[in-house]
């Protein structure tokens, strides 16, 4: 049974810094695809940054040079170090799974209850 539990979320100001983390079961022996995604209020869900088997890692032009996704597979979590932060960076975040060839748009296949991530000016 995948599952996928956020945290870290948080209200920061502007040029801030936080952690989000996201514990994952079920995908130790299988873990082709993993990414953070974020949703505001009146927009479209989109992908912030993904990582696949081979830690290759792709990341939105929006937040390139700002935010960096990792994992530790020792402890099976997921991580999204987020420095620079801007109010447009505020969104639910959600942590995402996809087992075989890993998507390109948000059509994965497990999620996250998501974390709040409140950016004040």
């Amino acid at each position: 049974q995948v599952q996928l539990v956020e945290s870290g979320g948080d209200s920061v100001q502007a040029g801030g810094s936080l952690r989000l983390s996201c514990a994952a079961s079920g995908v130790t022996y299988r873990r082709d695809c993993m990414g953070w995604f974020r949703q505001a209020p009146g927009k479209e869900r989109e992908a912030v940054a993904t990582i696949d088997r081979s830690i290759y890692t792709s990341y939105a032009d929006s937040v390139k040079g700002r935010f960096t996704i990792s994992i530790d597979i020792a402890k099976n979590t997921l991580y999204l170090q987020m420095n620079s932060l801007k109010p447009e960076d505020s969104a639910i975040y959600y942590c995402a799974a996809h087992f075989g060839i890993c998507p390109t748009g948000t059509s994965y296949r497990y999620w996250g209850q998501g974390t709040q991530v409140t950016v004040s000016s």
